[in-house]
C-alpha cells in the first residue's frame, strides 16, 4: 500500500529556508567581497595578490586568503587611491591590466539556481494541493482504482455469506467468460445492489468479485461525487464511466449509495439540487453504457428504503442480494478466518464462541478478537485462550469493566439485589435465554452491575409467550427493588425503555391484544427515513390510541406481577445469594448452575398487586 501523504504550510517554509540557504552558499561562492584600500596595499606588500585589473574608479583581482590553514583565491574589490598605483603594482612583481575582469557565469548562476529551485517547490506544492483538495480537477473523479495484483481478496476470505456469494459468482463467471452469455443472447444485470447491516461485508465482496473476476476494480463513495460546485458531481460520474469503459472488463463500486441516491423531491431550501443532478446523471449513464462491454456496476447500501425508486428499476440495478447478518454457523466461519490470524490455545472453540455472539456481524467478530489479542498482551501472555475471549465478550457487550468506581454500601446492596432480581426471574421462566453471568462490577457508562443472558440459537421467530417472559425478565430488577427495600431507583431505566419498546410492539405491530385484535398500527418504515412521519400522523383515532396506551400499560403491569410473585416466592433465595454477591461481586460457572438449580417457580394461586396497578384502581 502506498503511503499517502498530506500538504501541509510547513513543506512550504522548509522550501523557502531552501532557498535562502542556498542563495547564501552561492552568494558566498560567486560574489565579490569588498575590502579597504589599506587592507589591499598590504596584501600587495605581503605578496597575497595574484592578478588585478584596474579602472577609473575600482580596482578587482584576486587575492589569496588563508582559511582553515588552506590557501585559497577570493575575487575582491576596492576602491582606487592612489594615482600612482602602478609603481606599487611594479615593485611587488604583480600582473595587471586596464580591464575589469568580469565573472558573468557567476552572476548568472547565483540567481538562476535560486529561481529554479523556487519554481519547482512551487510547483511540487500546487500539485500536491491539487491532489489533496480536488480543486482545479473539476470533474475528475475521486475513485481510488486497484489493479488485479492490488485487491487481494477473494471468495475464501468472506465468510457467513454463503447465499451472497452464490449470487455473485454469475458476475465472476460473466468477466472472465464473457462470450458464454452473449453467445445465447443472455446479458448480465447492470447493476448490483448488495443490502444489509453495516458491518456484514458488502464491501468485502465487491472487492472479492474483483479478486476473483482478476479485473480492476473502481472504488469510491457515493459522497464523493456531491460537492459544492453545481455541476461538479455530474461531471465526475461521466468521467467515471468513461475511464471505466476504456479499462473495461472492470467493476465499480458506489459504497454508501444513500448519500448519492435518496429519493428525489422538492429541495427543502429551495434552487437547484446538485445531489438531484449527480443523480440523474447516474441514471443516464446507467442507461447509456452496453452492459456487453463489461463494467459492472455495484453499490452497497444498509438503507434501502431510502433510495430513489429509478435505481432500484430493472435496467439499472437490476440485481439485489442481500447481506444479512451470519448465523451461528457462519459467525464460526468467521472466527476461523480471524483466529487462524492471530496465536490461540488449544481450547479455543469457534462454535461456542458462535454461541455467545448472537447478532454479531463480521465486524463486530473480528473487533471482538482483536479486543482479545490486546487482553492477552496486557496479561503477557503469548496465546488467547477463552478467558480473553469471553471476557472481550462481556467488553463489547457491556463496555469497559471499572473496578476503580467508588460506589457506596448501600448502592452496591441496591445493585446487587436489582442484578438477582433479573436473574432469578429469567431462570424461573420458560423460553428465556440463559443465565451466563452476575456481576456488579460498573461496566461502560452508566451501568453498575450486569446480568449477561447468552442465546444458545439464533431465532428468528418469537412467540408471545416468550415475549412476555422478556418484558418479566427486565422488570425483575426494579421488583426486586420494590420487594426488599419497599422503594425503587433510577437504576431501571434502561429496563423500563426496553420492556415498553417490546411491550409497544406487540400492541402496534404483531397484533398481540385481544382488544384490538389483528391490526397494524405502527407507522410505514419508510416514513421516518424520508423525514415525512411527523407530516403524516397516525392513522388511527384518538380512541384507539387510548386503547393502544393502556394496553401497554396492562402488559408491563401483568409481568411485573409476574415478576414480583417469583420474588416473593424465592425471597431467602435472593437474599443469601445477595450476600454472596456483595462479597465475591461476581457470580459465574458452577455457583451460576447451583442458583439455576435452587429458583422455585411461582405459586400460580398466588397475586401480586404491583403499586401502579393499584394507584389506577384507586383512581
Amino acid at each position: 500500500m502506498k503511503k499517502q501523504h498530506r500538504f501541509s504550510i510547513w513543506y512550504a517554509i522548509l522550501g523557502v529556508w531552501l532557498v535562502l540557504l542556498l542563495h547564501n552558499m552561492i552568494a558566498s561562492a560567486f560574489l565579490v567581497k569588498n575590502i579597504p584600500y589599506s587592507e589591499f596595499v598590504k596584501l600587495v606588500e605581503e605578496g597575497k595578490v595574484a592578478e588585478i585589473a584596474i579602472s577609473e574608479n575600482d580596482i578587482q583581482g584576486k587575492m589569496v586568503a588563508s582559511e582553515d590553514g588552506l590557501d585559497k583565491e577570493t575575487l575582491f574589490r576596492t576602491v582606487r587611491v592612489d594615482a600612482e598605483i602602478a609603481q606599487l603594482l611594479d615593485a611587488n612583481g604583480i600582473k595587471y591590466s586596464g580591464r575589469i575582469q568580469s565573472n558573468f557565469l557567476g552572476t548568472l548562476m547565483s540567481w538562476l539556481i535560486p529561481i529554479a529551485l523556487f519554481l519547482g517547490i512551487w510547483i511540487f506544492m500546487m500539485r500536491r494541493f491539487q491532489q489533496q483538495s480536488g480543486f482545479m480537477q473539476i470533474g475528475k473523479n475521486k475513485a481510488k482504482i486497484y489493479m488485479e495484483d492490488d485487491v487481494g481478496v477473494h471468495f475464501a476470505d468472506a465468510a457467513g455469506v454463503d447465499e451472497s456469494k452464490q449470487e455473485l459468482e454469475e458476475v465472476t463467471a460473466f468477466l472472465k467468460e464473457p462470450e458464454r452469455y452473449t453467445r445465447v443472447g443472455g446479458q448480465i444485470p447492470r447493476g448490483i445492489l448488495l443490502v444489509g447491516p453495516p458491518g456484514t461485508g458488502k464491501t468485502l465482496l465487491a472487492k472479492a468479485v474483483a479478486g476473483e473476476s482478476g479485473v480492476p476494480f473502481f472504488s469510491l463513495s457515493g459522497s464523493e461525487f456531491v460537492e459544492m460546485f453545481v455541476g461538479l458531481g455530474a461531471a465526475r460520474v461521466r468521467d467515471l464511466f468513461k475511464q471505466a469503459k476504456e479499462k473495461a472488463p472492470c467493476i465499480i463500486f458506489i459504497d454508501e449509495l444513500d448519500a448519492l441516491g435518496k429519493a428525489r423531491g422538492v429541495a427543502m431550501t429551495g434552487g437547484h439540487d446538485e445531489r438531484e443532478q449527480t443523480l440523474n446523471q447516474l441514471l443516464v449513464e446507467l442507461d447509456g453504457f452496453d452492459p456487453n462491454v463489461g463494467v459492472i456496476l455495484m453499490a452497497a447500501t444498509n438503507r434501502p428504503e431510502i433510495l430513489d425508486p429509478a435505481l432500484l428499476r430493472p435496467g439499472r440495478f437490476d440485481r439485489q442480494v442481500l447481506v444479512d447478518r451470519p448465523d451461528k454457523i457462519g459467525r464460526a466461519d468467521i472466527l476461523k478466518i480471524y483466529l487462524d490470524k492471530v496465536e490461540t490455545e488449544a481450547n479455543i472453540d469457534p462454535e461456542k464462541i458462535a454461541g455467545m455472539t448472537a447478532g454479531m456481524v463480521g465486524a463486530d467478530l473480528a473487533n471482538l478478537v482483536n479486543e482479545a489479542a490486546l487482553l492477552a498482551v496486557r496479561r503477557d501472555k503469548r496465546t488467547i485462550g477463552m478467558a480473553e475471549i469471553e471476557e472481550a465478550v462481556e467488553r463489547l457487550v457491556a463496555g469497559l469493566e471499572k473496578k476503580n468506581r467508588l460506589i457506596n454500601a448501600d448502592e452496591k446492596e441496591i445493585v446487587a439485589y436489582h442484578e438477582l432480581g433479573h436473574a432469578l426471574v429469567a431462570m424461573a421462566l420458560p423460553a428465556t435465554d440463559p443465565v451466563q453471568k452476575i456481576s456488579i462490577i460498573p461496566r461502560g457508562i452508566a451501568a453498575l452491575g450486569y446480568t449477561m443472558q447468552v442465546p444458545t440459537e439464533d431465532r428468528f421467530l418469537l412467540r408471545k409467550t416468550e415475549l412476555q417472559n422478556r418484558i418479566a425478565t427486565l422488570l425483575g430488577g426494579r421488583a426486586a427493588e420494590e420487594l426488599v427495600f419497599n422503594d425503587i431507583s433510577t437504576g431501571a431505566h434502561n429496563d423500563l425503555s426496553r420492556a415498553t419498546d417490546i411491550a409497544r410492539s406487540m400492541v402496534r405491530e404483531y397484533g398481540m391484544s385481544s382488544r384490538l385484535g389483528q391490526v397494524y398500527f405502527a407507522p410505514p418504515r419508510q416514513a421516518q427515513f424520508l423525514g415525512t412521519a411527523a407530516e403524516a400522523g397516525r392513522e388511527y383515532s384518538d380512541e384507539t390510541a387510548q386503547i393502544i396506551d393502556e394496553e401497554v400499560r396492562r402488559i408491563i403491569d401483568d409481568q411485573y406481577a409476574v415478576a414480583l410473585r417469583i420474588l416473593r416466592t424465592n425471597r431467602d433465595l435472593l437474599n443469601k445469594t445477595a450476600k454472596t454477591l456483595l462479597v465475591d461481586e461476581v457470580i459465574a460457572g458452577d455457583a451460576l448452575q447451583d442458583l439455576a438449580g435452587a429458583v422455585q417457580a411461582p405459586d400460580p394461586e398466588e397475586t401480586v398487586v404491583p403499586d401502579a396497578a393499584r394507584r389506577i384502581a384507586a383512581a
